[in-house]
């Protein structure tokens, strides 16, 4: 038997601790004591004794509050423990931006939700510091300011687990000893990506049978446990339709190269297909932990992060083709990246403003997609776009959705 492996502890920041991605990224990091030194902790601030209890627990030096509420932290800190030490406590979304570029010979693991983590995602980029990305949004939104930003290869390492089992994939298929990359490896050799879907708790279903879906009926996801815009996004296929975008980005695959399949049992998680017909795929239990220890560690493998597939009893993965009638959304996905670097930005942000607005009651569900198409579709692209471009892009598609979303035909 061989010796035990030790490892200095690596300085890790986590960006949306208290979200369901954060806080299965602090379960791995419990179950693993002395592998990883919590630096710093941000939230958005609606979770605070949460917060607090992770503070307590972890330790970190700095914590990063999107909303104003550090005296609130501080009240619930003293009332869990009167000897608690405070740490430093920053406002607002510059104090996440900071606390971002915190951790350069380190991790950080951006697990925010929406557009808003793009300038996290830069900063972090920007220190030298490993991106485990499980913001997608923010890949999607800043496109080449986010792969330019990078000041190393292998910087940015996939947290959604569709995209980690494509980084795994295409590192067992490399020819070259010592790439530990996830990105750009094997390039030439890629015939197709292709990204699994669960196909949501509609599939199967036709637009007339959707007319009347609540947000209720909208939120039952039959396999994975998210956030609440990641599960309408899942509804609506809008996610995949990201992911899409992101898995261009990541792996200078063409989009008409990004495939797509509907696998209801959500054990195969995405796979690459190679130029002489082989396939590879990464199977495991629909458990996030796997992606998110592996975007901590990379490319090393922690132990017992899950229980591994069991094949002693019969079982029976499928894979049927999307319903584009039903479910556009990833065909939109594809043609907005194809059409300009600020297209995926008015897409992922108008879909935010039309996920709101059908939780609120003002949008009916097949609203959403279809208005998103109608917002896409007018958007007038720009190639080669700055950081103040995409801003005003989003700013652009925020407007035009509300406007879409207050007309009288969706009272």
């Amino acid at each position: 038997m061989s010796a035990p492996t030790h490892f200095a502890a690596s300085p890790v920041v986590i960006l949306g601790s208290t979200g369901s991605i954060g806080t299965q990224a602090l379960e791995v990091i419990r179950s693993h004591p002395g592998r990883f030194d919590v630096h710093a902790l941000a939230a958005g601030g609606g979770r605070i004794e949460l917060l607090a209890r992770q503070v307590l627990e972890f330790g970190p030096q700095l914590v990063a509050l999107a909303s104003l509420g550090a005296q609130e932290l501080i009240d619930v800190l003293k009332t869990l423990d009167p000897k608690a030490k405070i740490p430093e406590i920053l406002e607002g979304e510059e104090g996440v931006t900071q606390a971002a570029s915190l951790v350069p010979s380190g991790v950080v693991l951006n697990g925010i939700t929406g557009g808003v983590g793009l300038a996290p995602t830069l900063a972090a980029l920007q220190s030298g510091a490993t991106l485990a990305l499980a913001n997608k949004e923010s890949l999607v939104v800043g496109g080449h300011l986010v792969r330019s930003a990078c000041v190393r290869p292998g910087q940015i390492v996939p947290v959604d687990s569709e995209h980690s089992a494509i980084a795994q994939a295409l590192a067992s298929g490399v020819h070259e000893k010592g790439l530990t990359s996830p990105l750009l490896t094997g390039k030439s050799e890629v015939a197709d990506l292709v990204l699994t879907a669960s196909g949501g708790p509609f599939r199967g279903r036709t637009r007339q049978e959707l007319r009347d879906v609540t947000p209720a009926q909208a939120f039952s996801h039959p396999t994975w446990d998210m956030g609440p815009v990641v599960t309408i996004n899942s509804s609506t296929l809008v996610n995949k339709g990201l992911e899409l975008i992101e898995a261009h980005l990541l792996f200078d695959v063409a989009p008409e190269h990004v495939l797509t399949v509907v696998h209801p049992q959500s054990i195969v998680h995405s796979m690459v297909t190679w130029i002489d017909g082989a396939t590879t795929l990464q199977a495991s239990p629909p458990d996030m932990r796997l992606p998110i220890a592996l975007g901590l560690s990379w490319p090393e493998r922690l132990e017992k992060v899950e229980e591994p597939l069991t094949w002693s009893k019969p079982q029976s993965w499928t894979f049927e083709a999307i319903d584009e009638t039903t479910f556009p959304a990833v065909s939109l996905a594809r043609s907005a990246v194809a059409a300009s670097a600020t297209h995926p930005a008015v897409f992922n942000a108008a879909n935010e403003v039309l996920v709101d607005a059908f939780i609120s009651g003002r949008l009916p569900w097949l609203g959403i997609v279809d208005v998103l198409r109608d917002v896409v579709g007018a958007h007038e692209g720009i190639a080669d776009p700055l950081l103040e471009d995409i801003i005003g892009a989003q700013e652009w598609a925020r407007a035009r959705a509300e406007e879409a979303v207050a007309q009288e035909g969706w009272k």
